[in-house]
């Protein structure tokens, strides 16, 4: 069984002594009430790792005792989803997934068929929402690199690499893949408007397909990462 993940500012070298204490160490120590001599995970969620063995249980707290260091350099080519904005639960649903199955960053999209809109405080809420969800995904699958969730972006400011759309000829797992970076758009449940497909085109953009069926928003995402992911062998 894996170890558990719990997250710091900064992994401690090994050898050295650590007190993981605040949210991480409340739930270390009083939820999965770890003890001496049990180990766990200790990571920032930027690269870098660290076993480590209890060596005290305090409440609220667990002093810790670095066994090994490892640290992992970051993606390359990064995988970036422009997620358009779903409706209700179903955006938590793709954020998590995405995660799980390892993009790199996640765009929230303001298109023009959204039936959700992020304003104000609720925009905002939203927001830290999706970074809280992207989070404890990370720390679930045990990732050592956390996705950027980027704030909101209008058309005009995403240039992708494809755009999934299912009248598009080309399936992803076929088209050439450019060097760099891959930036793929997911549109919302009412789907991406012309207009915006000949906006991503006019950038480069390629319309690709995932197979013969159409996948929900919260789904799609996860299908293309997981067809990019085969093809860079990161799986």
């Amino acid at each position: 069984m894996s170890l558990p993940l719990f997250l710091c500012a900064s992994v401690p070298a090994a050898g050295q002594v650590f007190r993981l204490d605040g949210p991480e160490g409340k739930h270390a120590a009083d939820v999965q009430r770890l003890r001496a001599g049990e180990r766990l995970l200790l990571g920032d969620g930027q690269g870098a790792r660290a076993v480590c063995v209890v060596i005290a249980a305090h409440k609220g707290a667990l002093d810790l005792r670095v066994e090994q260091y490892d640290t992992e350099p970051a993606p390359s080519p990064r995988l970036i989803v422009v997620q358009g904005l779903p409706k209700g639960d179903r955006a938590e649903l793709a954020v998590q997934a995405m995660t799980e199955v390892g993009v790199d960053e996640i765009i929230p999209w303001h298109a023009a068929r959204a039936i959700t809109h992020w304003k104000g405080e609720r925009g905002a809420k939203s927001l830290e929402k999706w970074r809280a969800v992207a989070r404890e995904a990370g720390k679930q699958s045990r990732r050592m690199w956390f996705p950027v969730v980027s704030g909101l972006h209008a058309t005009a400011q995403i240039a992708p690499t494809f755009v999934l759309h299912e009248e598009a000829d080309v399936p992803l797992s076929t088209v050439p893949l450019p060097a760099g970076d891959l930036t793929i758009v997911v549109g919302p449940e009412g789907g991406i408007d012309p207009a915006e497909v000949l906006a991503f085109a006019d950038k480069g953009a390629i319309p690709v397909r995932l197979g013969p069926t159409v996948l929900r928003t919260s789904t799609a995402g996860v299908a293309a990462l997981s067809i990019l992911s085969a093809r860079l062998r990161r799986w």
